[in-house]
């Protein structure tokens, strides 16, 4: 099994999704997930490959994610955890039925799909991630109308799974997101 170091999954991430949102979404989930890491004693560049890498064929394949990345990832030989992680992320979607079954695939799907709300509370407040409040952030979590594409029951199953309640999730990606740029 091998990972690629950060500037090579880089170049794998700009091969794959130009988009500026999703190259910025893998940054934060890939964030998030190297924060969770340092916490846990995990391994940071996996957690962080997991992160930066999962959603690697959404843009050119939306109905089938991650089913493409699932093959690339297994043909380049990275590690089963990251794997496993990525194709449960998709519990639910696109006909994808694999439970979390590591506490990093559950630290994945607990932190996708709020990365989400916090970029679109940026776009609507632009103040650096750092200066962004629990109360505020949890309170546009409440709003259906707000980002309404985003999964909230995604997050809510994530956090129960990963064993951590919303308050707490939020006032960690805020402290692991204090260096990530403004959009």
């Amino acid at each position: 099994m091998s990972l690629p170091n950060r500037d090579d999954a880089t170049k794998i991430l700009e091969e794959y999704v130009k988009d500026p949102y999703q190259r910025f979404h893998a940054l934060m989930v890939g964030t998030a997930m190297a924060g969770y890491a340092r916490l846990g004693q995990e391994d940071e560049d996996l957690w962080f490959l997991t992160g930066y890498l999962h959603d690697l064929d959404y843009e050119q394949y939306p109905n089938e994610h991650p089913g493409p990345s699932l093959q690339w990832l297994k043909e380049w030989n990275y590690p089963e955890s990251m794997i496993h992680a990525i194709e449960a992320h998709a519990n639910g979607f696109n006909g994808f039925t694999t439970k979390a079954e590591t506490k990093l695939a559950k630290t994945l799907i607990a932190c996708d799909e709020i990365c989400g709300i916090f970029y679109a509370y940026q776009k609507l407040n632009p103040i650096p991630f750092g200066e962004m409040k629990v109360s505020s952030i949890k309170k546009r979590l409440k709003e259906e109308r707000f980002a309404p594409g985003i999964d909230r029951q995604h997050i809510y199953n994530g956090c129960d799974e990963l064993g951590v309640d919303i308050e707490t999730h939020i006032e960690n990606l805020i402290n692991f997101f204090r260096d990530l740029p403004q959009q």
